[in-house]
């Protein structure tokens, strides 16, 4: 299959984030919240062999643990809340901050696989 835009790394990330086909650029990657699709429905790419495991949860544990663990230091040592008030502030900062980008770097990860090829697809290097 030819005729599919040769995308730099840099568009191909965009299009994780974005959460569409690495290949074509239009399909959807996800069937739903984080279930990633079984095939692109426009050019009818595999997804099956991408597996991203716990590949974008690591770095998203230690990104957003180290912002809100700095940001919860900062406000006891400002103005010392109760502990109370850091579990209604910074529970939902967590959760929250997870859910909006656990997607994103998902995308990101499965349109990376596809890209420099660490599935066992039959496509050449690159998605072209």
């Amino acid at each position: 299959m030819t005729g599919y835009p040769a995308f730099t790394t840099g568009q191909i990330i965009r299009l994780g984030i974005r959460g569409r086909c690495p290949r074509c650029g239009h399909g959807k990657l996800f069937h739903g919240y984080l279930k990633v699709a079984d095939r692109c429905s426009v050019c009818d790419l595999d997804f099956s062999g991408h597996d991203t495991g716990d590949g974008p949860v690591v770095p998203l544990m230690l990104l957003i643990g180290g912002i809100i663990v700095g940001l919860a230091l900062w406000l006891e040592l400002r103005i010392e809340p109760p502990l109370w008030l850091h579990a209604v502030i910074w529970l939902p900062a967590v959760t929250l901050s997870t859910l909006a980008t656990l997607p994103l770097l998902k995308g990101v990860n499965i349109a990376l696989q596809h890209r420099y090829r660490s599935t066992e697809e039959e496509t050449p290097l690159g998605g072209t």
